[in-house]
């Protein structure tokens, strides 16, 4: 039930989490739905660790629309942001039309309120859990009857990536065929539980925002890339399944081979981009070198790394290799902020520096700020600790 008061405000608050794609999306068939030209998979990551806390409000008394991210006001005037209002307060206004008794939400000004507990636009997926935040924060003040899938269409037309945040455990976003994005949605392909130790070590990189934004590097290679469109037809789909398969068979190896060589695919289109678009940088290259001689070492595949469109690595490895993996960039960057939780103290740092890879260990301790301890997590939960 929402809560009201004297003055009439009814308030829902919500955390939502960040997913971290293994079989990337970039490019879309139609910018304005935000329609993508490929199929992508996820995985959510625990929003104990990295999550968006969104509280939306609306009142008679509200002369405005407003919203607000990490204390800073924000254009809500945007194509994207009203997109989805837009549709949340058409389908109150059904609830509404089916029930006379009901408060007359869909007419009243909303107030909405963000905070991330993790960098914004640096390539940590900040707007996929904010619109899926926001999307399932006025949901709920309305009291809509949508499932995550119904309401996953809604968070895709305000940030592609946001709609496999409505889910947890591993989620794909199917790219749909029809023209108005009504089969562009999300399913889950597996709950957390299915796979639960699965488990990520964000390397940030860089807390900076982004040279090129996602939107801006996305037009730029539909349009110029000779590989983007191999990759759209060809890759995408064949390891969509291999994906899938993989996780429904929690085979790792499959897992990990399928996630480096996407992300080196995706960035390999972004180089093939004109101007070329470099998200990565010399510390993120650091990093996949020493997962590669991680791996090595062990004689098997331990450790999968991943890169959005930032330069920070997300690392994923299953708890039984924690130490080995973990222990590892522990033992490199173990003064950074990160490690200092229960989960952090946890990591044994003895694993032993692979051989020749003294060189790239040098940039990460000069080039990592923070680390962040994570693992696979659930959808979107409702919260009575309002922001506002």
């Amino acid at each position: 039930m929402a809560e009201s008061n004297n003055q009439e405000v009814y308030r829902a608050s919500t955390y939502a989490p960040v997913n971290i794609a293994v079989i990337k999306y970039w490019g879309k068939r139609n910018t304005t739905l935000n329609l993508p030209t490929n199929s992508s998979l996820s995985v959510t990551l625990s929003q104990d660790d990295l999550r968006t806390h969104t509280t939306a409000s609306c009142s008679s008394s509200f002369t405005d629309d407003t919203l607000s991210l990490n204390g800073s006001p924000q254009d809500i005037a945007g194509a994207r942001t009203q997109a989805c209002l837009r549709e949340l307060r058409q389908l109150r206004k059904d609830v509404e039309a089916q029930d006379p008794q009901a408060p007359k939400l869909a007419s009243m000004k909303l107030q909405i309120v963000s905070e991330n507990n993790f960098p914004t636009a640096a390539g940590l997926a900040s707007s996929a859990a904010g619109f899926a935040a926001l999307v399932r924060a006025v949901a709920d003040l309305y009291h809509l009857p949508a499932s995550p899938t119904d309401l996953s269409r809604i968070a895709r037309q305000g940030s592609g990536s946001a709609c496999r945040s409505l889910m947890g455990g591993y989620v794909a976003w199917e790219k749909g065929k029809q023209d108005d994005g009504s089969d562009s949605l999300a399913c889950e392909v597996a709950p957390a539980n299915h796979w639960p130790e699965m488990r990520a070590l964000v390397l940030v990189a860089s807390a900076e925002k982004k040279d090129v934004s996602s939107t801006a590097g996305m037009q730029q290679t539909v349009a110029t890339s000779t590989l983007f469109e191999h990759r759209a037809k060809e890759v995408v789909p064949k390891r969509m399944r291999a994906m899938e398969k993989a996780i429904h068979d929690r085979d790792f190896a499959a897992f990990a081979t399928l996630t480096m060589k996407d992300s080196n695919n995706f960035h390999a289109c972004n180089l093939d981009t004109d101007p070329p678009i470099f998200y990565m940088n010399d510390v993120s290259r650091s990093a996949v070198r020493m997962c590669e001689a991680i791996n090595f070492s062990h004689d098997k595949l331990v450790c999968a790394y991943t890169f959005d469109a930032g330069p920070n690595a997300v690392i994923y490895y299953l708890d039984e290799h924690e130490n080995e993996v973990a222990g590892t960039f522990k033992g490199l960057v173990g003064g950074v902020k990160g490690w200092e939780g229960k989960r952090g103290q946890a990591v044994k740092d003895g694993a032993k520096l692979p051989e020749g890879t003294e060189v790239v260990a040098e940039i990460l301790k000069k080039g990592i700020s923070r680390v962040i301890l994570t693992g696979v997590g659930d959808g979107p939960r409702r919260t009575e600790e309002h922001l506002c």
